[in-house]
């Protein structure tokens, strides 16, 4: 099992107990507003989302880990290395996402973990390329890509949504992998 742990946080595989959390982190509409077409998702799609996850991982070698604060041992979301298949004109590619609960958000966990998946990718996995992919007007989430290193290459359409997007990328020798959050 592939566990990661930073100052606040452990990166880890899906369990069962993860999806009741998860499913109230995409129940929320503020969280699920750049998400898509901004549409929420109930317990099923949540568990089938997970699944799939854990498809990737053992398709890929990589995936969405679930995001777990160490103190708590709360569920705050996820992260990871993922392949971007929602936007082919990209690929290929792999992207580097996150999702945090309402709750966990603006403290420096999004960046915290990305940095972790980052470090992941680049010496785990010797990516040499890593994108991220935010909807335009979610500056919260381009913040954290700019923390990354990450510099926008790409405006484009998610087609998936119809809503714009705008793609960045990092190297390795870009990526800002020590940084606090």
């Amino acid at each position: 099992m592939t566990v990661m742990r930073t100052e606040r946080l452990m990166l880890r595989r899906w369990r069962e107990e993860d999806v009741a959390a998860m499913a109230a982190i995409n129940a929320d509409p503020e969280v699920m507003r750049w998400i898509g077409d901004g549409s929420t998702r109930d317990t099923r799609s949540t568990r089938a989302g997970i699944e799939a996850m854990e498809r990737e991982w053992e398709a890929e070698g990589f995936g969405l880990f679930a995001v777990e604060v160490t103190e708590s041992g709360e569920l705050a979301g996820f992260t990871g290395p993922v392949v971007p298949h929602y936007l082919p004109e990209v690929l290929p590619a792999v992207e580097v996402g996150w999702r945090l609960g309402r709750s966990f958000q603006g403290r420096g966990l999004a960046t915290e973990a990305a940095r972790a998946a980052l470090r992941f990718g680049f010496g785990g996995r010797g990516l040499e390329r890593v994108v991220s992919v935010a909807q335009i007007g979610n500056d919260a989430s381009e913040r954290v890509m700019a923390k990354l290193g990450m510099r926008p290459v790409l405006e484009t359409v998610d087609p998936g949504c119809g809503r714009p997007v705008r793609v960045h990328e990092v190297t390795p020798a870009e990526a800002v992998l020590d940084a606090p959050g």
